[in-house]
This record gives structure tokens, sequence and C-alpha cells, in this order.
């Protein structure tokens, strides 16, 4: 399985892929609370990399020696020296081999790349096996750093230049 970054052709059109079943794999939970954010996903899709591309952020995509994608995840600034993890998904047949852990690091890979000092993300209730995932990595629980969508939304950050946890699995 390689990683890659996404910038156009088919690796584009493949992240467009993803992002769109990773949407589509929320609508019940987000239906449950009355939510739509068709239009706003669909233009999200739309416009990748958009918030995603370089100099502030990056998008990655992994794919079989085949050439089939598997997963995807991005990356965006929010701050000066800090970024945001959004849009981890692995397709469900290749769940469970440590792949979403693999894309998480590439990521944090890039973003300390990027001389970024953290790393935040948010968390749906639903999504346990990603937050063991994070804690494993050293990600810690912190208050809400934006106005929440939807209720029991949890949010980690990561401080790239004093954790190790995840720079060791790197290795």
């Amino acid at each position: 399985m390689s990683i890659v970054e996404v910038q156009d052709g088919e690796n584009l059109l493949a992240a467009r892929q993803l992002l769109a079943e990773y949407f589509a794999s929320q609508d019940d939970f987000l239906a449950s609370r009355q939510l739509d954010l068709t239009a706003a996903r669909r233009r999200e899709v739309a416009a990748l990399p958009g918030e995603y591309a370089p100099p502030g952020g990056r998008l990655l995509l992994a794919r079989e020696p085949g050439g089939v994608a598997a997963g995807c995840v991005a990356l965006r600034r929010l701050e000066p020296a800090t970024c945001e993890l959004r849009r981890l998904y692995v397709r469900p047949p290749y769940r469970g081999a440590g792949l979403g852990r693999r894309l998480t690091l590439a990521a944090l890979a890039a973003a300390r790349a990027m001389a970024y000092d953290r790393v935040r993300l948010n968390s749906l209730p639903s999504m346990a096996r990603a937050r063991v995932l994070y804690g494993e990595l050293g990600f810690r629980e912190i208050p809400p750093y934006r106005t929440p969508l939807v209720s029991g939304v949890l949010y980690f950050e990561l401080e790239l230049v004093s954790s190790n946890a995840w720079l060791e699995r790197l290795e």
C-alpha cells in the first residue's frame, strides 16, 4: 500500500470518490440529529483539494499496488502553528489492517514537515476505533476549538514538538 499526496488527475478523482463515501457513511448519524449537510459536502468534494492544498494543507491517498484507492486523510491550516487533521477514511474492505494508523502517521509527518507545532481534530461519538488510535498516538482530549454542529463531538490535540508517541511509531 502506498500513500501519495493528491494534486490532480486520477488521485484527485479517487479522493473525491473516497470523500463522497466518507460523507455517505455519516448520513444516518446526521439524519438522526436532523442535520442536512449535503450541499456543503458536495461543494467540498467538488473543490478538492481546496483548503487541503499546499502550502498550508495536504490531501493524502492510500492506494493498493494495483492502483485501487483504499483510504484518505487531509490536513488544513487552522492557525499559523496549528493544523487540523480531517476526513480520515478507510474503505470497509481495508479496515482492521492498520491503514488508518498509516494514514494518520503520514499526515502527522506531513504536518511536522510543514512546521506545524500542533495538530487538532474532532471525532463523532460513533468513531470509537478512531478515538482509540488517536489516544495511542498521544492525542489528548481538549475543549472544543470550534462551535460543535452536533452534540457529543470530541476534540483532540497533539503537540508535535513535545510528544514522541506518534513519532516512535514511524520508526
